[in-house]
């Protein structure tokens, strides 16, 4: 059974229909994405469906009494309070009419400050982009919703939280609506694909991978009945020409036939052709690009990059990993110079031209139209030592000339995306730091800037959360791993990732490995065997475990009741605080037991 319905719905916002003559039935469990060219308006039905927008006809049926979570595709930039305040007022908000008491929901905020690993007391307005990705997400989440709406989820997460949300939203019993550019994300949650393509909505009720073949095919048979469809019109057209002889019932339908032909040809939609991103191509740098010695930096007492060597030369593509915070961006400005380093040294080669795409679009100015972005000065751009008209050179990115003309504020995220890849490509360059460049970006778009990564013949530096698109492109990776860490491996995401599992595989020794070691005549000093007490203590510490654990869990049991919220709230503060020591009691008796087994 639908729990909400579209149907026949059109909508216009001032062009073509973004929505023309749309079904759609959405059903309790199911796990949608939407795909569809950047402008083709994925938002706008996001808006449609959660009742933020009326469409000019058509019905949309939904309950009275229907849950809706929303994640929007940009950060709000004037959202004030702390996170738990935020978390509570977006409860209230969504339901305004909702008969639940404070303690139920303090309990749910706290559920979902607990899921998504958030301080409460942190003001949003401090947090980084990544951090406030997760307090909007919680948001979304804390009312429990029927219908979950995330636009672009993925955009400024890490590849940690990126993993954390696929199991949250896997184990979401609602129905889940998502927009993603992230193949991997897709791939692991996406059960049904809709593609909003020219105001149609086609549903595909498959897999990505299956959805990209069959959605070729249909292109390919829908360009093949046009070339027959303009062959037959053409033919019509030299016959009309040509005069009407005879007056009669046949010729006249003829007519006829041509006037709706035309008619037909006149309303055709074509779909967005694509985007024909190329790169100036720089001057030959050196073959050293750069050289990284004992290097060190710190923020304060908290440790970035701690005695790092590393060699980057002509060619290399390397992939910059690591958590929200880690300090990836500050790791590429002290290769490039910008910050001196606490330790250490950093050279740059010889002859470096250096485009750096900057994930918070600082360099776009949105006071000024698209092409005032791109061209300033004139109206014209060189590229490779031509000059060539800026509407031209836009056309290239999928910009009309009526869009090139507007103000940056009409374009969706991924336009501005676009848009800024443009503005960096109107400059020569031989080494490429790219800072998160698929946010917002469609998958066409991505897979082209793909291709083109992949082809240029420079350097590149590419800090980016799409593992897809890491593994694809990068042919090494620096990986920050905390207090200073950085581990270097050859290859993308899926190479760094194997390499990491069998590094901590291999801290940890098996106990028959232990059990059958000889033990060496050198030198080698042998273990101390374990005392009578000590032999006691690890025959005692199973059981003594096992309490504990019994202890913790039934503390997660009273946590967990809504009515302790209602009848006792004084006591959650000291059954969280007890809660944590009986934590911190279990983790060293587990490691004790693993200390006193390792000698037994």
């Amino acid at each position: 059974m639908a729990i909400l319905e579209l149907k026949n719905v059109s909508l216009c916002l001032g062009g073509p229909a973004v929505l023309d003559q749309v079904d759609l039935r959405l059903k309790k469990g199911e796990r949608i994405c939407l795909l569809g060219r950047n402008g083709e308006g994925k938002t706008t039905l996001l808006r449609v469906l959660s009742g933020e927008l009326k469409p000019d006809s058509g019905d949309v049926v939904r309950p009275r009494l229907l849950r809706t979570g929303v994640l929007p595709q940009e950060i709000p930039t004037d959202l004030p309070g702390t996170v738990q305040e935020i978390l509570t007022d977006g409860f209230t908000s969504s339901l305004p009419d909702s008969a639940a008491q404070d303690w139920e929901i303090q309990h749910l905020v706290d559920q979902a400050l607990t899921r998504a690993d958030l301080d409460p007391g942190a003001l949003f307005s401090t947090l980084s982009a990544g951090n406030k990705r997760r307090v909007l997400l919680a948001r979304a989440m804390v009312i429990e919703p029927d219908l979950l709406l995330l636009d672009e989820p993925t955009n400024h997460l890490d590849i940690d939280a990126i993993k954390w949300l696929e199991i949250e939203l896997q184990r979401f019993p609602g129905i889940l609506f998502f927009v993603t550019h992230d193949r991997a994300f897709l791939r692991s949650l996406g059960q049904r694909i809709l593609e909003l393509d020219r105001g149609r909505l086609r549903d595909w009720s498959c897999n990505y991978d299956t959805f990209v073949t069959r959605r070729d095919e249909v292109l390919r048979t829908e360009k093949a009945q046009w070339a027959e469809f303009d062959r037959k019109l053409a033919q019509e057209e030299v016959w009309i020409r040509q005069g009407v002889r005879e007056r009669r019932t046949r010729n006249e339908g003829r007519v006829r036939e041509l006037k709706l032909m035309r008619e037909e040809r006149c309303n055709r939609r074509v779909q967005t052709g694509e985007a024909n991103i190329r790169l100036q191509d720089g001057e030959r740098s050196g073959r050293l690009v750069i050289r990284a010695e004992d290097l060190s930096f710190a923020w304060g007492k908290q440790p970035i990059v701690d005695n790092l060597d590393a060699m980057i030369m002509r060619g290399d593509k390397v992939g910059l990993l690591g958590p929200n915070g880690s300090g990836k961006t500050t790791l590429l400005r002290l290769l490039l110079g910008e910050l001196a380093p606490t330790g250490g040294s950093v050279r740059q080669g010889s002859n470096l031209q250096v485009a750096y795409f900057d994930q918070q679009r600082a360099s776009l100015d949105m006071t000024k139209s698209v092409q005032e972005n791109v061209c300033p000065l004139g109206d014209n751009v060189y590229f490779n030592g031509r000059p060539l008209h800026v509407i031209t050179y836009l056309q290239n990115f999928l910009f009309s000339p009526d869009r090139a003309r507007s103000p940056i504020t009409h374009l969706s995220g991924g336009e501005r995306n676009r848009l800024l890849l443009a503005k960096l490509f109107t400059q020569p360059a031989n080494l490429l730091v790219l800072d998160e460049p698929t946010n917002d970006l469609d998958l066409e778009t991505l897979e082209l800037l793909e291709e083109l990564l992949v082809e240029f013949a420079g350097t590149i530096l590419l800090v980016s959360h799409d593992r897809e698109f890491l593994d694809n492109v990068t042919t090494s990776t620096l990986a920050l791993e905390g207090d200073g860490r950085v581990v270097e491996t050859v290859g993308g995401y899926s190479d760094w990732e194997r390499v990491s599992l069998a590094a901590r595989a291999a801290q940890v020794v098996p106990k028959q490995k232990i059990r059958k070691e000889k033990p060496r005549t050198d030198n080698f000093r042998l273990p101390r065997r374990l005392s009578y007490k000590e032999e006691r203590e690890l025959a005692d510490l199973p059981q003594v475990i096992e309490t504990r654990e019994s202890e913790v869990q039934s503390l997660h049991d009273r946590l967990a009741d809504p009515s302790l919220y209602q009848k006792a709230p004084q006591e959650v503060r000291e059954l969280k605080s007890h809660l944590e020591v009986l934590e911190g009691e279990l983790a060293s008796l587990y490691s004790r037991w693993e200390e006193l087994e390792a000698r037994s």
